[in-house]
């Protein structure tokens, strides 16, 4: 809650920097391009990152194979963060973030304005990490979304940190749909039947989502699987069932 109050606390700096003079900014002597592998090239975000893919030095490994942009970006984070010892802090930085983003309208378009120029974004940014307190990793690894104009995917990018994170710790999430909360019991009573399946290499984390168009029942997504016992299902099944012609030969 602190790290969000002074992120929201910063936003006025967002909001002027927004109505910056843009042509002024993009006739700057130093080139926005040059500006950005600047900020790359010094950050250590990128030093870690070059290391981490060095074929000799290459020792820490992606728990999980991430796949796209916001993948490659989540995994390039992760092994930095490894190598920090910062995995729950910038964990918990991205999360602050992803929190601001959706509690601000200006700070939410901000991050989604392609128009407004790369040095504007990158300096707003870093008012902003340093208001929060954000560590050297988050903050460089921000800079240079911002620079790039991927800050619109910072919310696909910290749910992918967040998988990579709980594999690192051997944790497997499951996703437990449901019409209301389960109670205690029935909650702990599923956790623990699915730890069974799953066998004492992981550690089950429950997930918790509400929807009532499923009608009732459970519907149970962890790994690959799927187990959909929502009644809603059962009765799509039933109802191609009874659709079905009745083969009066075999009766």
């Amino acid at each position: 809650m602190a790290l969000a109050g002074r992120i929201r606390s910063s936003l006025p700096l967002v909001t002027k920097l927004l109505r910056t003079d843009a042509i002024a900014a993009a006739q700057r002597s130093t080139p926005q391009e040059a500006l950005l592998r600047s900020t790359f090239a010094n950050s250590e975000f990128s030093r870690n990152f070059a290391t981490a893919t060095g074929k000799k030095e290459e020792k820490t490994k992606v728990p999980l194979s991430m796949f796209g942009g916001t993948g490659n970006y989540a995994s390039a984070l992760y092994l930095s963060a490894v190598k920090a010892n910062a995995l729950d802090k910038v964990e918990s930085e991205l999360l602050v973030l992803v929190e601001a983003s959706k509690k601000s309208p200006v700070f939410s378009q901000f991050i989604k304005d392609l128009s407004v120029p790369a040095e504007i974004r990158v300096a707003a940014i870093n008012d902003i990490c340093d208001q929060a307190k954000f560590s050297d990793i988050t903050k460089n690894f921000l800079v240079i979304l911002a620079g790039y104009g991927r800050l619109r995917f910072i919310e696909s990018i910290a749910k992918r940190f967040a998988e990579l994170t709980m594999a690192h710790k051997g944790e497997l999430k499951a996703i437990v749909t449901s019409v209301i909360p389960l109670p205690p019991q029935e909650e702990k009573e599923l956790q623990e039947t699915l730890q069974e399946i799953i066998g004492q290499g992981k550690k089950v984390k429950l997930e918790q989502k509400i929807d009532p168009s499923i009608w009732g029942g459970l519907v149970v997504e962890f790994g690959q699987k799927v187990f959909d016992m929502s009644i809603k299902t059962r009765a799509r099944q039933m109802e191609r069932y009874l659709r079905e012609p009745i083969n009066i030969g075999n009766i």
